[in-house]
């Protein structure tokens, strides 16, 4: 089994940057693509960016690319989620996720195996 934390959230204003951590225990040595998704309030999670093993190809939702990169160390089985030019509308909880098929570019919820328990931001005007 594989347990994810999330960390680094918070609350800041609109412009500001952010970066997520994800942490993985347990099964480290296992081969995982990671994504990221989030939950913004009265809405379903939705995809917001993944990576492959070797740190790429990367994939992201259009509604952050461009202000968002995901990256990883997996020495330190760590994932990162670097969020610049803060929105509004991106306030969620954001979720680090890790999907054992690493020969598909998955972005469906459903094809991540496991997940973590998410981190709140929030961006204020």
């Amino acid at each position: 089994q594989v347990q994810l934390i999330e960390s680094g959230g918070g609350l800041v204003q609109a412009g500001d940057s952010l970066r997520l951590s994800c942490t993985a225990s347990g099964r480290t040595g296992g081969i995982y693509a990671m994504g990221w998704f989030r939950r913004a309030p009265g809405k379903e999670r939705e995809f917001v960016a993944r990576i492959s093993f070797t740190g790429g190809p990367t994939r992201y939702a259009d509604s952050v690319k461009g202000r968002f990169t995901v990256s990883r160390d997996n020495y330190k089985y760590m994932v990162y989620l670097q969020m610049n030019s803060l929105k509004s509308e991106d306030t969620a909880v954001y979720y680090c996720a890790a999907d054992k098929d690493i020969y598909n570019d998955h972005i469906s919820q459903a094809s991540y195996d496991y997940w973590g328990q998410g981190t709140q931001v929030t961006v204020s005007s």
